[in-house]
Formats: C-alpha cells, structure tokens, sequence
C-alpha cells in the first residue's frame, strides 16, 4: 500500500487580492508558509518519498515549508501538467469586480464549469487533460511499488485530478473545493485503485 498526497500550495500573495493569478508566477503571502507548515504536521505518521510540483513557485515555497515541517528533504520534481488553470484574458483582474461585470451565473461558470472556455486561457477540462495524464505516467507506477507520492498543485488541478480519482461525473466535480494548504490523503493498493481517502485539514 502507498499514499498519494494532494496538496494546495499555501495563501499566496493574490489570493490576499482575491486576483485571479493562473500561470503568473506569485510567492506565499505569510499564511500561506504557516498553512504549509500546518500541512507538514499533519502527515507526519506518512513517510514522503516523492514530490511533485507545478513550475509556479507557490508550489515550490509550501512544499518546501511543508517538508521543512515535516522534517524530511527530498528533491522537488517540477512538471508543467501540474500548473494552475491559465486564466487568459481573466489573468490579474479582481474576481468580484468581474462578477460585478458579467453577472453571477456566468461567472459561476467560469470559476466551477467543466468546460466553460475564458479567451486566451483553459477550461478545466483541458486542465484534466493533462493532469491526469501525468497521474498515470509519472505517479501511478511509485505509488504502485510502495511509494508514498505528494503532489504539491493547484485549486483547479487538484479539482481535476480529484475528479478522475473519485469517479466524479462532470457536474459533481464543480462542488468540490479545495481549500489552501489543505490535505487530501489516498491510500492505493498495488494494482493502483483506491482504498481509502481523508482529507487532514
């Protein structure tokens, strides 16, 4: 048996804005390493042998804070599949101030549907697209073989891959949130299917 960790880097410094940040590549703001510090602790009884992470440095600073806290030091493996949701034309603009524009069913659309597209930027479908491909190539065979995998991502990549992880059908994956520093735990058996999850905090 392994465990695969799926972690949301910590309150970053346009999460503090409430800027929709996407492929811009912001550092923590000071909760985000307390929430990554807190993430580290709560997994201490998980031996962590692998870590991936997006190429924003977001993911960088919590999974480093977390393994600070966790008191274990492993190389970080960047892959751009694990990269936030690009948010095109919506990148760096105040979230409430766009629903404010374009009224709040639409922009329900935009931050939770399957397939809502934003000009110049990705659905989370496409966010699927390649996220859970890089389960399947890069995760599955260690957690297979015993070892404990975390993966330190985003909101919407993290919303996808839970998807596929869960079974979710295309209106369920739009209620499930995952908050900042939070941390979902799966335990996979050998052939790669799932036999328990919880999420610590």
């Amino acid at each position: 048996m392994a465990h695969l960790i799926l972690v949301r880097h910590g309150h970053s410094a346009w999460n503090k804005l409430d800027l929709w940040t996407g492929h811009t590549d912001v550092p923590l703001a000071e909760e985000g390493y307390a929430e990554a510090r807190r993430a580290g602790e709560a997994l201490r009884d998980i031996t962590i042998h692998t870590v991936h992470v997006s190429h924003l440095i977001r993911t960088h600073e919590t999974a480093r804070e977390l393994l600070r806290a966790h008191g274990t030091e492993t190389e970080l493996l960047p892959y751009a599949a694990l990269n936030e949701r690009h948010y095109g034309v919506h990148t760096g603009k105040n979230k409430w101030e766009i629903k404010a524009m374009i009224g709040e069913n639409a922009f329900t659309r935009i931050r939770r549907g399957w397939n809502e597209p934003i000009p110049e930027g990705e659905t989370l479908k496409d966010v699927h697209a390649r996220v859970v491909p890089h389960y399947q190539t890069h995760v599955l065979s260690h957690l297979r073989a015993g070892r404990n995998v975390l993966v330190v991502s985003h909101g919407n990549t993290l919303r996808a891959l839970i998807k596929h992880l869960d079974a979710l059908d295309t209106h369920e994956v739009e209620g499930v949130e995952v908050a900042t520093g939070s941390v979902h735990c799966y335990e996979i058996d050998s052939t790669g299917s799932i036999l328990r999850k919880e999420v610590r905090s």
